[in-house]
């Protein structure tokens, strides 16, 4: 663990100008925090234990807990999918904090993967056109921080480093040029349109859902495109605010005509409608946000408590704006959020009568890339009556939303504690990839983005 700044009670600003080594008891304090952030629940049976094991996970993965607040997004725009066009110049922007403030020597390479994320028959020379591998060179030290870090960031494709096909891809980040040294693994996908989809977001065509769900229906024309078979080598993809977990794969067509390809069904193509997302503004630990309760500063970092959440199952539905469940990271008081945006242990709780018994509640977003793990398990407190967790974010504007995972299950359920509505607005992509006769890989030759409430 670092060493931090000490922060005085009594003198604040003596804090800004000297520094020295926390206690040895504030280091134990310190590391049960830690511990606590980050063991895992004894009844905790399902989730994914992060920094187990460094054999490569082909998904959204951190292998080390120093690295914190993973992002891949478009380098334009904070706020989208990691997802490119073939025939663009559009570029990613990798980045990602190193919580022990030193500097290493991080590279990344690139894996293309076949629809279902399993490495593909490709050499890497035949989709990749230049060097395999590169240097995370961009990093720079936090700035009036209590949390002391490193913040990495890369982008790519590059003039080194050119990508050549279509499909699923995983972004790979190592150490000290040992591909075996895995620190980070992040999905995103290269698409070349080839085909034309055509898509709507209604109501659920069976009655009793119709108040409740989202059923996507959508078209495909493939003229001037061949595809010999569509049932065997078609594979569709129907998602929901970037989730993988509750994922809808395998649709068939319903019927052809033509160059048509037409998706219409009851059942396979439907999602639960949801609530809205809720939210947190800790862009400022000065000043409190509509949803901060309590913020505190210690010489262990930034606390933030929230106000007591409440169970919205049979609650009407209310609108508000959010982000279908994104994040974004941002300091109020300073001019690079990238360096100088601190890190706060941020507190939950989540009243209910009784320990749930056949599986776990999660705090649940694209924070922590829509994954329940030990990170984000929340505990039941007998003596509160709730359940309670503390996660280590960085400053910004996040969206959340609590989710019951089933033991044995993979799709985690969000209608148990935030109940669903027809009227909630979604984000749904549909993705259709090809693998042609005689290739030895999925294309990913279509991508749709609709909203539910602002369809095109």
């Amino acid at each position: 663990m670092s060493k931090r700044y000490f922060l005085s009670v009594f003198f604040p600003l003596l804090f800004l100008i000297t520094s020295g080594s926390i206690s040895y008891a504030q280091k134990a304090k310190k590391n049960s925090l830690w511990k606590s952030l980050n063991t895992r629940s004894g009844s905790d049976t399902t989730a994914d234990d992060y920094y187990g094991d460094n054999s490569i996970r082909y998904e959204d993965y951190v292998y080390k807990k120093n690295i914190k607040t993973v992002q891949l997004r478009d380098e334009s725009f904070e706020l989208t999918k990691a997802i490119l066009s073939l025939d663009s110049q559009e570029k990613l922007k990798l980045s990602f904090d190193d919580l022990d403030a030193d500097f290493k020597n991080y590279s990344f390479t690139i894996i293309h993967c076949n629809a279902n994320w399993q490495p593909s028959d490709l050499m890497p020379n035949e989709y990749i056109d230049g060097f395999l591998d590169n240097n995370v060179n961009d990093y720079r030290y936090s700035f009036n921080t209590l949390q002391k870090f490193t913040h990495y960031s890369a982008t790519f494709p590059s003039s080194s480093m050119r990508i050549t096909k279509s499909g699923n891809y995983i972004l790979k980040v190592y150490q000290d040029n040992n591909p075996e040294n895995i620190i980070i693994t992040r999905r995103f996908l290269v698409f070349q349109n080839k085909i034309i989809i055509e898509s709507t977001v209604s109501a659920a065509s069976i009655i009793e859902d119709r108040s409740f769900k989202h059923e996507i229906d959508f078209k495909i024309n493939y003229s001037g495109y061949q595809i010999n078979n569509p049932y065997s080598d078609l594979k569709i993809i129907l998602m929901q605010n970037g989730r993988w977990d509750n994922a809808k794969t395998d649709l068939k067509p319903v019927f052809m005509k033509d160059n048509e390809l037409v998706y219409d069904y009851d059942e396979q193509n439907v999602f639960d409608g949801g609530n809205e997302f809720r939210f947190f503004d800790i862009k400022s630990i000065r000043y409190h946000s509509e949803r901060i309760y309590k913020v505190t500063t210690d010489s262990l970092g930034n606390h933030v408590e929230l106000y007591t959440d409440e169970k919205r199952t049979y609650k009407r539905y209310y609108s508000q704006a959010d982000m279908n469940g994104d994040f974004l990271i941002k300091v109020q008081e300073g001019n690079n959020s990238e360096v100088e945006a601190d890190y706060c242990y941020v507190s939950f709780f989540l009243p209910y009568d009784a320990a749930m018994t056949d599986g776990n509640l999660y705090v649940f977003g694209a924070f922590n890339a829509w994954k329940c793990t030990t990170e984000n398990l929340l505990h039941y407190n007998p003596k509160r009556f709730g359940y309670e967790c503390t996660l280590y974010l960085k400053q910004g504007y996040y969206n959340y939303e609590y989710v019951f995972l089933k033991d044995g299950e993979v799709a985690a359920d969000e209608t148990i504690i935030e109940g669903m509505h027809y009227d909630t607005e979604n984000d749904y992509s549909i993705l259709v990839y090809h693998r042609q006769p005689g290739t030895f890989y999925d294309q990913l030759i279509g991508v749709k983005r609709t909203n539910s409430m602002k369809q095109n």
